[in-house]
């Protein structure tokens, strides 16, 4: 984690969260609200968030890799991390649906609006560690 020594790496950190909120923040509202319509209409929950978590989640792509992370890196690389990322993150939120809404019973409208900031927990340390990382490689190049 980042030690209080390193201040710049504390600072890094924190703008780039701050930018991935902002850029979360933009898909993620649009996406929820998009979410609240279809399953007014009827439309399966589990159904309606794995449409617009796919949706979202190509979304994210360009702006995590650009805005957040500013990862210059192989964008083949990159894109394979960033779909296991999303495979993991898309299990937690379905898993999320089915123990909440199918087993206990609540609503599903607030369980998925407090799965949207689990899954974003997850992905901004995954994205931060292992799918945008720096490499330590002898070039200095990003993988």
């Amino acid at each position: 984690m980042v030690e209080a020594s390193h201040p710049e790496l504390k600072n890094a950190w924190l703008r780039q969260l701050i930018r991935y909120g902002l850029v979360g923040v933009a898909i993620n509202l649009s996406g929820y609200l998009v979410y609240l319509l279809l399953t007014y209409f009827g439309v399966s929950p589990k159904i309606t968030m794995s449409m617009l978590y796919f949706i979202g989640a190509v979304a994210g792509f360009w702006g995590n890799r650009k805005l957040t992370f500013a990862h210059q890196g192989s964008l083949l690389g990159s894109g394979a991390r960033y779909t296991l990322a999303h495979a993991l993150g898309y299990l937690i939120n379905l898993t999320i649906l089915i123990v909440f809404v199918d087993r206990l019973g609540y609503a599903h409208q607030w369980v998925q609006a407090v799965a949207i900031f689990v899954v974003a927990g997850y992905l901004f340390i995954a994205f931060k560690l292992f799918v945008f990382a720096k490499s330590n490689n002898s070039t200095g190049r990003e993988t």
